[in-house]
């Protein structure tokens, strides 16, 4: 039976991080205000409009895209301009490191996911254009960017991602609440499973991408990429946005998947359009897996590529006094069915631990700090 202390005692933890003020005049937060809505306001028309570029993979679904071209209906957030095209209208010269629709098409054999695509040479972001325009376009459809200058993450973390990077969001309908919270981790596994498809077609040594829970990916002791999804209920149907963002050129500020290609042999480099169809082929698989059978059937794949099996991490709860943290060791198993990491204390009592998105603290209960053999 799964006990709730130390959850509930890791949250109280991190409420200790966060401080209110509310000092300040209030003529003075009206002042801020308005200088703050100006500034913005000027960013915006400043802000040079983005472009859109719509496909599909059949002839159906190149149909789709022409009436979301024609109706208009496709937007982005705050208001920035948006111009659409259908790429046989596009008349420039592709550049050599945009990404390219052809091929990506030409590998993709799903029959969901992936079939509609929006691509931008640079966009606000790519989850925000499939969660804002969630009910115009089909199930199943992704957004792609070579660079984006509003990425989202946890905790509304927003950062600009150069150029190297596969971004991606894509929608998925889910009916049955208790496998949403489960789908995030069907992405990382699917991307995962991608790159060891690459490696093994095209006769390259593997890169050991694992999977750090709740939502990252790592190569190397260091972070390629991470996971987010989003969800809204509506219709009783959640509807959940996905979003990845995977080094693949783009060295810095971590390192890529090719920058660690590149010491195990030469003359080969992973392609963006390559690991995105090689992830929507596989994903769609998964997916199907997790919605007719659930997670368990995935759960020894899922524990082969992520790296906290059996590994022992320190967790601080408060005393009944309130007044002082206490350190306890804990073994980390699994997942629980919920989602959540599961984990064995010393003392035998098992505890689950959630994410609030803080990732400082994350990083401190997860892989930040160890305990030795000797610890208690």
């Amino acid at each position: 039976m799964l006990i709730n202390s130390l959850r509930t005692s890791f949250h109280c933890f991190l409420d200790l991080q966060r401080t209110f003020s509310f000092t300040r005049p209030f003529q003075k937060k009206i002042f801020n205000l308005s200088l703050s809505v100006a500034t913005a306001s000027a960013k915006m028309e400043s802000q040079p409009p983005c472009l859109l570029v719509l496909n599909g993979k059949s002839a159906s679904e190149q149909e789709l895209a022409k009436s979301l071209k024609e109706n208009s209906c496709l937007r982005l957030a705050d208001d920035v301009k948006l111009l659409t095209f259908l790429q046989p209208e596009m008349e420039r010269q592709l550049e050599e490191d945009e990404f390219n629709i052809d091929t990506y098409m030409g590998s993709l054999m799903t029959t969901c996911f992936g079939r509609i695509l929006l691509w931008s040479p640079r966009l606000p972001s790519t989850q925000d254009v499939v969660s804002l325009n969630y009910c115009e376009i089909p199930v199943g459809s992704v957004c792609i960017a070579d660079v984006q200058f509003k990425g989202r993450g946890r905790s509304q973390n927003v950062w600009e991602s150069p150029k190297g990077g596969l971004l991606f969001s894509f929608t998925i309908q889910m009916e049955d609440g208790r496998v949403v919270p489960l789908v995030q981790y069907i992405v990382c596994l699917a991307m995962t499973e991608a790159i060891k498809d690459l490696a093994l077609l095209n006769g390259i040594p593997p890169l050991d991408v694992r999977i750090k829970w709740p939502n990252d990916l790592y190569l190397d002791g260091l972070k390629v990429g991470g996971i987010l999804c989003t969800s809204t209920y509506r219709s009783k149907k959640f509807n959940v946005s996905a979003g990845v963002g995977l080094n693949v050129d783009n060295d810095k500020p971590t390192t890529s998947l090719n920058a660690a290609l590149r010491k195990l042999t030469s003359g080969y480099r992973l392609r963006r359009e390559d690991i995105a169809s090689a992830f929507f082929n596989k994903f769609e698989y998964l997916f199907h897996i997790l919605i007719n059978q659930g997670f368990q059937p995935l759960e020894e794949l899922y524990y082969k590529a992520w790296l906290h099996s059996g590994q022992r991490i320190v967790v601080q709860e408060k005393n009944e006094d309130q007044d002082l943290l206490i350190e306890n060791v804990v073994t980390v198993q699994g997942l629980t069915p919920s989602g959540y990491l599961l984990a064995i204390a010393d003392s035998g009592e098992m505890c689950e631990l959630h994410p609030d998105g803080n990732r400082e603290i994350m990083d401190y209960l997860i892989c930040g700090r160890f305990a030795s053999d000797n610890s208690l």
